[in-house]
């Protein structure tokens, strides 16, 4: 399902008002990505992840980039740092 389409089924299921349905959608996607019972899909569709395949709902380690190979690391000098000196230090 759509989560377009399982937030409006869920707000009206709960009754909640116009502001609560606005306020409280962003809240409900968080919840639904953290609830290992379901699984985000293509097309920002959800499903229960013990309906869906092994190799449906799990990715592949080696399709995630480490972000920490993209920056060129170097060492910084105390001088180029906004450290406290005298009495303020440490």
């Amino acid at each position: 399902m759509e989560f377009a389409r399982l937030w409006q089924e869920v707000s009206k299921t709960m009754k909640m008002t116009d502001e609560q349905v606005s306020r409280k959608k962003s809240q409900f996607y968080s919840e639904l990505m953290l609830d290992s019972r379901f699984a985000p899909l293509k097309g920002n569709k959800w499903d229960l992840r013990n309906r869906r395949k092994y190799e449906e709902v799990h990715t592949g380690s080696h399709l995630i980039s480490d972000l920490d190979d993209d920056v060129e690391e170097r060492e910084m000098d105390d001088d180029e740092l906004d450290l406290p000196k005298g009495e303020d230090e440490y």
